[in-house]
C-alpha cells in the first residue's frame, strides 16, 4: 500500500517532503485552500516536511515516520511545572487541533512551581524560566525541541532570581521575555534571552507596575508582548519585544486577578486570559493586542480555577488551558476558538492533577 502523508492547514501552502535517506525531493506540491490534505503514492520510510505559505511563510513539520502522520503546523502544545506535590518535573503534551488526553514528555531540569514558558514558534524550542518551591526561589532556564520528546536541557539563568513571572516571545524571531514576578517581594523586572542559544539573560527595563501571577502573550511576529492581571491587579501592560524598554499602559482586564492562563492567534492579533484567583475564576476575557483599551468578556472555562497554563496553535486558532486549582488540584484541559466568542468546551486531562502550571506551544 503506498504510503501518504496527512494534516491540515489554514490556507493555501506549498509542501516540499524530503526523503530522509539521501534528502532528494519526494513530492512538491501545492494544497489548496483550508482543511485537510493527503500526499499519496510515497516511498516508506522516514520524511522531512515543509511547507511555504503565500505570504512567504517557510513551516516545518520535523522528521516524520512511516507511520506517523504530519501535525498541523505549529499544532503541538506543551504543558509544564506545578505543584501538585512541591516541585513537580513533569511536561507533558497534547496535539493542540484535535481533542484528548495529555501524554508523558519527559522532565525539567529541577521540580518547581510557577514557572513560565514560552518558545520560539515553528522553529521549535521551548523555554521554562524561574519558579520555586517555597521558600526557595530559582533562576534556572532550561529548554526543549518541542517536537522530541525529551528531559529538559540546562539553558541558563534570569537575570533576577524569582517565580510567578510571565514569559512571551516574538516567535520565529527567536526572542524571549520574562516579566514580573516575586523574589521575597513583588517586582517589576523584565529580562529576555535569544531563545535559539543558551546563556544567562539580560535586563530588558520594567512593568509598570511591580506584581507576580500576571501572565503574558504575544501576538506573535508582530513583536507586541503584552503582561495581563497579577495579585490585586487588573493591569494590561505592553512592549516591543525586539526593543528593551519599560512596558507602557494598555488598559485592564474585566476583574482583577492572578494566575490566569493567557494565549493568543498571534498574527490574528487577538489576546485572551482565562480563568485566576479572585474566586477561583471561569471567566474569559479578550484584548486586541495591536491596539490599547480595556478587555472584554469573551464567555467561560468549563472549570473555574488559578494556576493554569495556557497555549494555543497561533494562525490556527485554538486556545488550550490545562491544570488549576478548582479548589483542589485539577488536571481539565479545555478549549476555545480564539477568534469567536463563546464558552470553552472540554479538551481532555492532564497526565496529573495540579496547579502552577505553564504552557507553550510550537507555534
Amino acid at each position: 500500500m503506498p504510503y501518504k502523508i496527512s494534516g491540515s492547514k489554514s490556507e493555501t501552502a506549498r509542501v516540499i517532503i524530503l526523503k530522509e535517506s539521501d534528502w532528494s525531493i519526494e513530492s512538491n506540491t501545492v494544497i489548496s485552500g483550508s482543511g485537510a490534505y493527503e500526499i499519496e503514492e510515497l516511498e516508506t520510510g522516514n520524511k522531512l516536511v515543509i511547507s511555504r505559505t503565500n505570504d512567504g511563510e517557510v513551516l516545518g513539520y520535523g522528521v516524520v515516520s512511516s507511520e506517523y502522520y504530519a501535525p498541523t503546523v505549529g499544532d503541538r502544545g506543551i504543558f509544564a511545572s506545578g505543584n501538585s506535590v512541591p516541585g513537580v518535573t513533569i511536561i507533558e503534551y497534547i496535539t493542540i487541533s484535535t481533542t484528548s488526553d495529555s501524554t508523558d514528555f519527559g522532565d525539567l531540569t529541577e521540580g518547581r512551581s510557577n514557572c513560565m514558558a514560552t518558545s520560539n514558534g515553528i522553529t521549535g524550542r521551548g523555554i521554562f524560566g524561574g519558579g520555586g518551591t517555597h521558600p526557595t526561589y530559582s533562576n534556572v532556564i532550561d529548554y526543549i525541541t518541542i517536537l522530541t520528546p525529551d528531559n529538559a536541557t540546562a539553558f541558563g539563568d534570569l537575570f533576577l532570581t524569582r517565580d510567578s513571572l510571565a514569559a512571551t516571545s516574538n516567535s520565529i524571531n527567536d526572542r524571549g521575555i520574562f516579566g514580573g514576578g516575586y523574589a521575597t517581594i513583588a517586582v517589576n523586572t523584565i529580562d529576555y534571552v535569544t531563545i535559539s542559544t543558551t546563556g544567562n539573560a539580560f535586563d530588558f527595563g520594567d512593568t509598570t507596575v511591580k506584581r507576580y501571577h500576571l501572565t503574558g502573550l504575544s501576538n506573535g511576529t508582530n513583536d507586541r508582548g503584552v503582561f495581563g492581571g497579577g495579585v490585586s491587579s487588573d493591569v494590561i501592560d505592553y512592549i516591543t519585544i525586539s526593543s528593551a524598554a519599560n512596558a507602557i499602559d494598555f488598559g485592564n482586564l474585566t476583574l482583577a486577578r492572578y494566575q490566569s492562563g493567557a494565549a493568543s492567534n498571534g498574527t490574528g492579533n487577538r489576546g485572551v486570559w482565562a480563568g485566576g484567583a479572585n474566586g477561583p475564576l471561569d471567566i474569559i476575557d479578550y484584548i486586541t493586542i495591536s491596539s490599547t483599551g480595556n478587555a472584554i468578556d469573551f464567555g467561560d472555562l468549563t472549570v473555574a480555577r488559578y494556576g493554569i497554563g495556557g497555549t494555543s496553535n497561533s494562525i490556527n486558532n485554538r486556545g488550550v488551558f490545562g491544570g488549576g486549582n478548582s479548589g483542589i488540584n485539577d488536571n481539565t484541559i479545555d478549549y476555545i476558538t480564539i477568534s469567536s466568542t463563546g464558552n470553552a468546551a472540554d479538551f481532555g486531562d492532564l497526565t496529573l492533577k495540579r496547579t502552577g502550571v505553564t504552557a507553550t506551544a510550537n507555534a
